[in-house]
């Protein structure tokens, strides 16, 4: 699952296929029959992120301020000035982990990608999903029945959830997140990304997002090409 993530993006990012049209059918099929979520969703949010990274209320990829955590220096002051106590933020490094990586999959996605299919009227992703859905349930129920299929279903979520949470955020998150500022976009990307070391275990395990500043900046390029 974590891979079909990674796969999915290069097919949203249209880096696969010298066809715009052939990137976005494939992107259907991987990111709904093999993930079982709408390629409609991930565009509106991803495109969004690409276009104002690190950008609050414009990247929709730092909006957990200020429900679950305080987020870049200017926010997290701001929090303080107005003496909003959702959580206790002074512990947010203690219950990110707990919050964060192993509940955004399973417990916010899952429901929320049929509730985007469905208010969005997006037929066709919703039933690229479903497909995903049946042939799960088809291929292990036969082995470990309804309690165990939705077991295995729930533990490959919470895994996958946090491999994603801890591959999408290293990158982006210790970078400067601030209300949007309207500079130039080439600022606005470099202020937002950062890489992490390159190593053959890194390059898999990161879908090779770990050059996340060559992402930025040449979102279309296959990913194999980034140490380049």
């Amino acid at each position: 699952q974590a891979q079909a993530g990674w796969l999915q993006h290069d097919f949203g990012h249209l880096s696969v296929f010298s066809k715009s049209r052939w990137n976005h059918w494939v992107h259907k099929f991987v990111i709904g029959h093999l993930k079982g979520a709408p390629a409609s969703w991930w565009n509106h949010l991803h495109f969004q992120h690409h276009a104002k990274p690190n950008c609050f209320r414009k990247d929709p990829d730092v909006n957990m301020h200020p429900l679950f955590f305080a987020l870049g220096k200017t926010l997290s002051v701001e929090l303080g000035v107005q003496k909003k106590k959702f959580m206790p933020y002074n512990h947010q490094h203690k219950y990110f982990f707990i919050i964060g990586p192993p509940a955004l999959v399973p417990l916010y996605f899952q429901w929320y990608i049929f509730y985007f299919a469905v208010q969005r009227k997006q037929w066709v992703d919703l039933a690229w999903m479903l497909s995903f859905y049946i042939r799960f349930f088809l291929t292990y129920f036969p082995f470990l029945g309804v309690k165990g299929t939705l077991g295995l279903h729930l533990l490959v979520r919470f895994i996958e959830s946090n491999w994603f949470v801890w591959v999408t955020q290293m990158n982006h998150i210790p970078m400067h997140i601030d209300y949007d500022k309207n500079v130039d976009w080439f600022s606005t990307q470099l202020q937002a990304t950062c890489n992490v070391h390159q190593s053959f275990f890194n390059d898999w395990f990161s879908g090779h997002l770990n050059f996340q500043i060559e992402h930025h900046l040449f979102p279309t390029m296959p990913r194999h090409n980034y140490w380049k």
